[in-house]
């Protein structure tokens, strides 16, 4: 490819982004219209480049055959009064569509796949119920239970080519020959180290599936962040329903002097802990509920709170002197808090319009952004000062260096977010920061699960 070339690709994706902002800027079109109408436009441009008409040319042509954007809009939001209920209930007469049902189908069958799967092993003599060091083959591996089917459902839908197929199945076949050759001692920190980072290091993967493989393209990055929260969200809601389930199962059944216990905690709680992933997947996929619009006032709803309570924290640390305790479950419980508030500030992005001016939650997304900077910058000095004292050991390091990468995002963010305040910047420049900065926790995490075990001795 020239470079005419390679700019005449450069200045159509340019033009497909302007065209993507100004339909998503319409309220009354969902992202997944959204997306198909992209993947609809993008079918259009393809088929007219290959009949000789120039990329501007094609774009022009196919945006005109899609419709006049105007009229488009006028009528979503003709049906936009009514879609909530559509959401909850499926019209009878409309029914849903073949391609729907096609795709329940397939989401429910790799659900019971991968209960199967994770129930497949027992037939060889490993049991969950086993003590931790016999059941190390399952701490290993939980997550490639039902991570590889999940990014198979996406690369069937999104129709990713054989290559990117390729590409998707290096890192998942990477990671089933690392935790399973590595000689862990199973009552050592790198094996749990690996099995809580590996997940971290195969979600990158299943969003190069959910972005049909196009990881140039910012605004699909941008979609997978917005997926990843709304999948949390349905993922809480079916565990917290699960939970109730089994519940009311061993109750009722202890009415009649059968203890189910045995049967929920070996069956039913693992079966349903990995096929919820896949079927809170397709509920995103197929918007059946309003979750879409629940996120965004959730992450309004938590932003103060966290706020509240990161500054509470450093308050009180200043006013006892007290330091950060540096054991593995407090080092543990710090990350999680801090990835919590780097998926508000990354979900209260993908949620935002960019081209909206600054407001009062951007105020208070810098404030909860330099809090958990400041935290961030009080439990490295912490791990710093315990690494000094009693030398390296494997928490400690894989600690220091998560501390480390949110230190960066954290501390960048602060700027650009900063400057967007002060109208020096546009919120574009963030949103582009935080997706190119996706890699980097990716790359940290496989780290963590290919380096560690062999550079402290699988201890």
């Amino acid at each position: 490819m020239n470079v005419t070339d390679e700019t005449s690709k450069t200045t159509l994706e340019e033009s497909i982004g302007e065209w993507r902002a100004y339909l998503r800027r319409r309220q009354a079109i969902h992202k997944v219209d959204v997306a198909e109408l992209e993947d609809h436009l993008r079918s259009q441009i393809h088929g007219l480049v290959d009949a000789g008409l120039s990329d501007d040319e094609a774009f022009l042509v196919a945006v005109k055959r899609i419709g006049d954007l105007d009229t488009l809009s006028r009528e979503f939001a003709r049906e936009y009064s009514d879609r909530l209920w559509k959401q909850l209930v499926v019209s009878p007469e409309a029914g849903p569509s073949p391609e729907g049902r096609k795709e329940a189908i397939v989401a429910v069958a790799l659900a019971i796949a991968s209960a199967v799967a994770i129930k497949l092993p027992e037939l060889f003599g490993f049991h969950m119920s086993a003590p931790i060091t016999e059941t190390s083959f399952y701490v290993r591996n939980f997550s490639l239970f039902v991570l590889p089917l999940l990014a198979g459902y996406f690369a069937w839908k999104r129709t990713v080519d054989r290559a990117g197929r390729i590409w998707l199945a290096i890192p998942f076949v990477a990671a089933v020959l690392a935790v399973n050759i590595f000689p862990f001692d199973g009552r050592g920190h790198t094996l749990i180290l690996a099995a809580i980072h590996l997940p971290i290091a195969l979600w990158l993967a299943v969003g190069y599936a959910y972005i049909g493989g196009r990881w140039g393209d910012h605004y699909r990055r941008m979609d997978f962040v917005r997926f990843s929260g709304e999948w949390f969200i349905y993922y809480i809601l079916i565990a917290l329903g699960g939970g109730v389930l089994m519940a009311f199962t061993m109750f009722i059944f202890q009415a009649i002097g059968f203890d189910a216990e045995e049967l929920v905690a070996s069956w039913v709680m693992p079966c349903g802990v990995v096929g919820a992933v896949i079927i809170s997947a397709w509920l995103v996929e197929a918007k059946k509920s309003v979750i879409e619009n629940m996120a965004p006032v959730l992450t309004r709803l938590f932003t103060p709170l966290f706020t509240v309570v990161l500054f509470a924290f450093l308050a009180t640390m200043v006013w006892t002197g007290s330091a950060i305790n540096v054991e593995r479950e407090v080092l543990i419980g710090f990350d999680l808090l801090l990835v919590v508030v780097l998926g508000l500030l990354l979900y209260s992005i993908s949620a935002r319009d960019p081209h909206s001016p600054p407001g009062v939650f951007d105020v208070l997304q810098l404030v909860l952004v330099v809090s958990a900077l400041l935290v961030d910058a009080v439990a490295l000095w912490a791990i710093t000062a315990r690494i000094s004292e009693f030398g390296f050991s494997p928490n400690k390091v894989a600690a220091l260096g998560e501390n480390l990468v949110l230190l960066v995002n954290l501390g960048w963010s602060t700027v650009l977010y900063t400057r967007f305040l002060a109208g020096h910047a546009s919120f574009t420049s963030l949103e582009r920061w935080q997706t190119a900065y996706l890699p980097v926790f990716a790359v940290w995490a496989w780290v963590v699960v290919l380096v560690f075990p062999p550079l402290f001795g699988y201890r």
